[in-house]
């Protein structure tokens, strides 16, 4: 009885143990997915399992980019003071830091005079209407200048807007070319054709095209809007489109005729067959694209002199004050942390939509 006891403790143990361990997976896979994946040998840890190989775990996720990232500051720090331009000493960590904290303050402060301009406006309207109940009060917009944090916000909108305009063309597009090689053959040739095409050659064009065809004194939308946003898709969309392709033309032919026999419509293969099969070609695809469309979307901005992180950078460096370097620098780590994010992004979406082992 006792050796029963003792084997029935065992087996319940067991299967708690691997209910853990199971569920530890599937966090750490979800972790990894949005670029967190040194917190889950922290959550083992916790857990009691296997110390000594999560400690090793940890310190390669975590311990080593963090060294790496150290020696960079490190070598940074020593070598700026030594390149001397026109407007000084390159800036240093601590000089960019300041910057940046010093834009911060200043979007609080342009928050705070926006504030105080509607709190003004409505109380003269108050006034007003207490004085006659009839009379016709406006407010009138604030029309202070874009923070730097604006910028970022403006940048973000047309990035998606233009990203989402380019993979609700080369979706179907791919989906279509990977079904049929008719369509393949007809469509390959511009795709080779339009694909090296520089953003710097399209927005002329489309700078004129969005100023000939968008008229009004208050159109829906911006006219700098449009003419980057539609940049961003013209650059964007081909490697969605490719690896879509690839994708759809990739699937298993035996899949393909299960679909034939069972007599699904086109619409419902698409849609219950072709589409979850190429799934993990199309997100590598709009990964692509959403990093490209980012890169695009700065160079337009610069060049056009649109709002956004891009004109940003391009006023400063026309400003040429004594900060004007470490601005530009922040300005440049904040391009790349965003397009770090923006791909964890698609990562994380990508894993919540699609059916892995690792799910």
């Amino acid at each position: 009885m006792t050796s029963l006891t003792d084997t029935s403790a065992d087996l319940a143990r067991a299967q708690r143990k691997a209910r853990r361990a199971h569920t530890l997976n599937r966090i750490a896979s979800a972790l990894t997915a949005v670029g967190l994946g040194w917190l889950a040998p922290l959550l083992r840890l916790a857990a009691g399992e296997n110390p000594r190989q999560q400690g090793v775990e940890l310190w390669r996720q975590m311990g080593i980019p963090l060294t790496a990232i150290l020696l960079f500051l490190a070598a940074w720090g020593w070598a700026a003071p030594q390149v001397q331009t026109s407007l000084g000493a390159i800036p240093g960590p601590a000089q960019v830091w300041e910057q940046a904290t010093n834009l911060y303050a200043d979007h609080k402060a342009e928050r705070a005079k926006e504030a105080a301009f509607y709190e003004r406006q409505a109380k003269r309207n108050a006034e007003i209407l207490a004085k006659d109940p009839k009379a016709e009060v406006k407010t009138r917009p604030y029309a202070g200048k874009p923070t730097y944090l604006d910028q970022i916000v403006t940048s973000l909108k047309t990035v998606f807007t233009g990203f989402l305009l380019g993979a609700l063309v080369a979706v179907p597009l791919g989906v279509a070319s990977g079904l049929s090689p008719t369509v393949n053959a007809a469509i390959n040739p511009l795709i080779q054709i339009f694909k090296p095409v520089s953003p710097l050659a399209w927005l002329p064009l489309v700078t004129m095209v969005v100023s000939a065809t968008v008229s009004g004194s208050d159109p829906l939308f911006e006219k700098s809007f449009l003419t980057s946003a539609i940049t961003v898709t013209l650059c964007s969309l081909w490697p969605t489109l490719i690896n879509t392709a690839v994708g759809v033309s990739s699937i298993d032919r035996d899949l393909m005729n299960v679909g034939k026999v069972l007599q699904l419509s086109g619409f419902t293969m698409v849609r219950r067959l072709v589409l979850p099969s190429a799934l993990p070609f199309i997100f590598t695809g709009l990964r692509l694209s959403l990093g490209v469309g980012w890169m695009v979307l700065i160079a337009a901005e610069m060049l056009a002199q649109n709002p956004g992180l891009g004109k940003f950078v391009w006023d400063e460096f026309q400003n040429g004050s004594s900060s004007s370097l470490a601005k530009i620098m922040v300005a440049v780590f904040t391009i790349g942390l965003i397009g770090f994010l923006l791909d964890r992004v698609m990562l994380a979406l990508q894993s919540a939509v699609s059916h892995s082992p690792a799910r």
